[in-house]
């Protein structure tokens, strides 16, 4: 990273007060940034089309898309520029699924707010970041070898489902949430279930409960 050349910053999340503390720290912490706004995923993906950024800052709760499937076109639409996930959801629920989707890192909302200046730079200059907890995920799925547990082996999507699932959501809500068809839904519902075997919703919410995948 050049410290005296500008560091173009893309910031996607649609809470307003969210994006105005992260500008304003970064502006403190990175004065060299030149910091952006999407508010939803729409105008990330035609600000990436429209301009160059050398790192996008993604929360994956949007109202308008999925996070990991916009991950997945921001990917596309701008293969040079990494993805740091800036998300609300436990690292270790969500963190191996990120990177599994293409992101250069993931960084907790509820980290110190020094470790965001501190994933920025990692990501500039390495081009990925990795907190020591996920790093301990990362080393453990390494040396598992196929002996881990039947989640860490699911798809993005899959995670999806199960963590929906497990919440205690129907198919039609998931379908909603995830603006997929109820078809679409019950086929990954089944495909979920045939890869953990299990058999019943019932079983899958025991498993999310039993793994502290929810509360």
């Amino acid at each position: 990273m050049n410290e005296t050349q500008p560091v173009r910053v893309l910031l996607v999340d649609d809470h307003p007060v969210v994006r105005t503390g992260v500008r304003q720290y970064l502006a403190w912490s990175l004065p060299n940034a030149e910091i952006a706004e999407a508010g939803s995923a729409r105008d990330a993906l035609a600000m990436v089309v429209s301009g160059r950024w050398d790192i996008i800052l993604l929360d994956l709760d949007l109202p308008d898309r999925n996070g990991l499937d916009l991950l997945a076109d921001l990917r596309l639409a701008a293969p040079r520029s990494p993805i740091l996930v800036v998300s609300g959801l436990p690292e270790r629920e969500i963190g191996l699924q990120v990177l599994k989707a293409g992101a250069a890192g993931f960084c907790a909302k509820l980290s110190a707010p020094d470790e965001l200046a501190k994933a920025i730079v990692k990501v500039l200059t390495t081009g990925r970041y990795t907190s020591p907890g996920l790093a301990d995920l990362l080393a453990a799925a390494t040396v598992r070898d196929g002996g881990g547990q039947a989640h860490e082996e699911l798809s993005p999507r899959e995670m999806q489902i199960l963590l929906s699932i497990a919440s205690g959501k129907s198919v039609g809500e998931i379908a909603v949430q995830l603006s997929l068809s109820v078809k679409t839904v019950s086929t990954y519902r089944t495909r979920l279930l045939a890869k953990m075997g299990m058999e019943t919703n019932a079983d899958l919410m025991r498993y999310g409960i039993k793994h502290g995948l929810v509360r």
